[in-house]
C-alpha cells in the first residue's frame, strides 16, 4: 500500500505514444482521476500522474461504471487502452479512455510527486502529506473557515475538498458537498406498523447541474426543515446515499440521499450566485394530453383565469381533512386547465392567488401529476413548487401575449372535445381500442386499479325516470341542499347561496356490434351526449305537449355513434363487487380516421394469418 499512487511520468508515456495499437509492449500506466464531471452521454475528467496533468474523457462505455462508483473522483485508474486526439482549433490534447480498471476508490486528496533533494538526477519519489492534513473537512468546518480571513490559496484548496454529486457513490465514507435547495417538500406524516413518524424532501442541485433528492424522517426531519431555505446555497456532510427507489424518483439520479439528526448543514454565504436556480421543463398546456394518468410529472407555466375558495376534502385512507383549492391558467395555445392546490398550498399561495386574482398573476409550477379529471386535470404533490409572477423569460412572453391578445379571447378547455385528429387526443380515442364485451366478459377488470380503454359506441337507451342531475354550487360544482329559509348552503365552500345549477350524473346503456353495457356520464360528457345543459333539459321537462319534449330529447341522443374514453374499476356494495365503467371523454366519431384505423387492423389481420 505504500506504494499506492499514480505511475510516474505516465502522462509523458501516453504523449510520447498517442496511438498505443501498434506497440508489441504496453507499459503500465496508473494515474489518478480529478475533477470528474459529465459531458453529455459520457464524462470528462483531468488525468494526473504527479507531475503533470491532462484533460481526458471516458468513452460511453465506462459511463456505467462512472454512475455505479466503480470508476471515482480521485480513484486511481490503470488505463489499458487510450487514444490520444487533437481538439479541433486547440492546441492542447486530450486522451480518449477505452478502456481501464479501478486500482483504488477515491483517496483522501490529489497526490503530488516532488524531487527530494537527496534523489539522484532522474529517480523521482511520492511524497505524501501527513493524513491528518488530507482529512476531508465537514460542512460546519468550511463555513467556519469561510467566515474567516482567509487566504486566497486556502480558500481554493479548500474548495477542492468539495465533492461533486456526480462523484459521489454508496460506499464513499466522508464527504461534503455545495448544493442549492432548487426544490423543497412540505413536511408529511405517515402512519405504519412500526409507528407514526413524519418525512420532508429536497431537490439539490450542484454547480455542475447535476442533481439529487434528500429525504429526512423525525428527528432530521423537524431539525432541518427550517434550515433549508429554497433558493439558498448550503455546505452538507455526514450524509449517506442508497440507490434511488424508481417509484418515487424525482431527478435524474442513481442514487438518493438521505440525512440523518447527525448530519451538518450550513449555509454558504456569498456564494449563491455559483449554483444554478430552479429549471423548469414547461409542457405547454395543448400539449399534457399525451401526459395524463402517467407516471412522468410535468412543470406548467399560466395566466391565472380564476381562483376557488378553499374547500376541505377527506382522505378514505385515514379520514383526515386536507384543504385544496382550484385555479384555472391559459397559456398562448388558448387552452386552460385546473389546476388543484393541496395542502399548504391550497392556504397560502392559494390565497395570495385569491387576493391578486383581478390582476391576473403568472404562476410557474414545478413538479405537477397528470390526471384524467374533465378530460385534463393537474395536482399538486408534496413536492410540488408555485412560482408567482416569476422572473422568467416565458414569463414575459407570456404576459406580453395575454396583455396584446390572450385577454379578449377565446379561450377553451384542453380537455373538452378531444378530437380523435388532435395530437392529445389521439392517444385517448384510438389506443386500447376495445370491444365492450372486453369490459363486461372480464370479472376481474379493474380490481386493483381503475384501467383505461377506448370503445367506439352507440347510446341504446337512457332512462328518463332516473335522477340525471344533481343540484349544485355555482362556485365549485359540489352538491348543495336547501337552506333553512331561502337559497341553498354548500358544504365545501361553507357558505349560502340564492341559486344553484344544475349538473348531469347519469347512467346510460351503450350497445356496440359485441353486446351493451351501462356507462355512468358526468357533466361535461353528457352534455356532448344529449347535446343541452342539464339546465336546459330541466327547462324542456316542464313544458307540456302532446309528445313530452324532454323525453324526445333524451330519444335523439340515442343511435348515435360517439367515441368513448371510460375508466373500469371495482366498487364494493352490500359485500358485493360490482363493476363500473365511467366516461372519461366524450367525442364524434370522425369517419375518415375510423376508416384509417379500421384498414389497419385488417392489414395486421392479413399479417397475421
Amino acid at each position: 500500500m505504500a506504494n499506492l499512487g499514480p505511475t510516474p511520468d505516465a502522462l509523458s508515456t501516453i504523449l510520447a505514444c498517442p496511438d498505443p495499437s501498434g506497440s508489441v509492449e504496453r507499459p503500465d500506466i496508473v494515474i489518478q482521476v480529478l475533477d470528474l464531471g459529465p459531458r453529455g452521454i459520457t464524462y470528462k475528467f483531468t488525468a494526473s500522474d504527479g507531475k503533470m496533468k491532462l484533460k481526458g474523457m471516458f468513452s460511453s462505455q465506462l459511463a456505467s461504471q462512472i454512475t455505479s462508483g466503480n470508476i471515482q473522483n480521485l480513484g486511481l485508474v490503470r488505463i489499458l487502452d487510450y487514444a490520444v486526439n487533437e481538439i479541433p482549433g486547440m492546441s492542447e490534447n486530450y486522451v480518449l479512455v477505452k478502456q481501464c480498471e479501478v486500482v483504488s476508490p477515491a483517496l483522501e486528496t490529489e497526490i503530488k510527486n516532488e524531487v527530494k533533494s537527496e534523489v539522484k538526477s532522474g529517480e523521482v519519489g511520492i511524497i505524501l502529506k501527513p493524513k491528518q492534513e488530507m482529512v476531508s473537512k465537514s460542512a460546519s468546518q468550511i463555513v467556519h473557515e469561510q467566515n474567516g480571513n482567509m487566504a486566497p490559496a486556502a480558500r481554493m484548496a479548500m474548495t477542492r475538498r468539495v465533492h461533486p454529486l456526480v462523484s459521489l457513490n454508496p460506499y464513499q465514507g466522508n464527504w461534503t458537498i455545495k448544493v442549492r435547495v432548487t426544490n423543497k417538500g412540505t413536511m408529511r406524516t405517515y402512519k405504519n406498523a412500526r409507528g407514526e413518524g413524519c418525512v420532508f424532501n429536497v431537490e439539490l442541485t450542484d454547480e455542475e447541474g447535476t442533481q439529487i433528492q434528500a429525504t429526512m424522517f423525525n428527528e432530521a426531519a423537524k431539525k432541518f426543515f427550517e434550515k433549508f431555505e429554497l433558493g439558498k446555497v448550503y455546505y452538507i456532510s455526514k450524509g449517506s446515499l442508497r440507490v434511488a427507489n424508481k417509484q418515487f424518483k424525482t431527478v435524474q439520479n442513481d442514487y438518493e440521499m438521505n440525512l440523518n439528526e447527525n448530519s451538518e448543514v450550513e449555509e454558504a454565504i456569498n456564494e449563491a450566485a455559483f449554483v444554478p436556480e430552479t429549471k423548469f421543463n414547461f409542457v405547454p398546456v395543448d400539449m399534457l394530453g399525451p401526459h395524463v394518468n402517467g407516471k412522468e410529472l410535468v412543470d406548467v407555466i399560466g395566466v391565472v383565469q380564476s381562483v376557488s375558495p378553499t374547500m376541505s376534502i377527506r382522505r378514505k385512507s385515514n379520514n383526515e381533512s386536507i384543504p385544496k383549492r382550484d385555479i384555472t391558467i391559459a397559456d398562448e395555445t388558448k387552452k386552460t386547465v385546473v389546476v388543484s392546490l393541496w395542502g399548504e398550498l391550497a392556504t397560502s399561495v392559494g390565497q395570495e392567488l385569491l387576493d391578486i386574482a383581478d390582476q391576473s398573476p403568472i404562476v410557474a409550477i414545478k413538479s405537477l401529476k397528470v390526471g384524467d379529471f374533465q378530460g385534463v386535470s393537474l395536482s399538486t404533490l408534496s413536492r410540488s413548487t408555485v412560482v408567482v409572477n416569476p422572473e422568467l423569460p416565458e414569463a414575459k412572453r407570456l404576459r406580453s401575449w395575454y396583455d396584446s391578445e390572450g385577454k379578449g379571447a377565446s379561450l377553451a378547455s384542453v380537455g373538452n372535445g378531444m378530437s380523435p385528429l388532435a395530437k392529445n387526443g389521439a392517444r385517448s380515442m384510438y389506443s386500447d381500442r376495445v370491444s365492450l364485451s372486453h369490459i363486461s366478459d372480464d370479472p376481474s377488470l379493474g380490481e386493483d386499479k381503475p384501467v383505461f380503454f377506448s370503445v367506439k359506441a352507440f347510446i341504446s337507451s337512457i332512462r328518463p325516470d332516473q335522477a340525471l342531475w344533481y343540484r349544485a354550487c355555482k362556485t365549485c360544482n359540489k352538491k348543495v341542499t336547501e337552506a333553512i329559509g331561502s337559497g341553498y348552503w354548500c358544504e365545501g365552500c361553507q357558505k349560502n347561496d340564492e341559486e344553484c345549477s344544475l349538473r348531469y350524473i347519469l347512467v346510460a346503456r351503450v350497445t356496440d356490434a359485441s353486446g351493451e353495457a351501462y356507462l355512468s356520464l358526468f357533466n361535461e360528457e353528457a352534455e356532448r351526449v344529449i347535446g343541452c345543459s342539464a339546465d336546459e333539459l330541466d327547462k324542456l321537462k316542464s313544458q307540456e305537449g302532446e309528445e313530452n319534449v324532454y323525453q324526445l330529447k333524451l330519444k335523439q341522443a340515442t343511435w348515435v355513434p360517439h367515441l368513448f374514453r371510460v375508466s373500469v374499476s371495482q366498487n364494493e356494495y352490500n359485500n358485493e363487487k360490482r363493476k363500473r365503467i365511467t366516461a372519461r371523454a366524450v367525442a364524434p366519431v370522425d369517419f375518415a380516421a375510423e376508416s384509417k384505423l379500421l384498414l389497419e387492423e385488417i392489414s395486421k389481420m392479413k399479417a397475421s394469418q
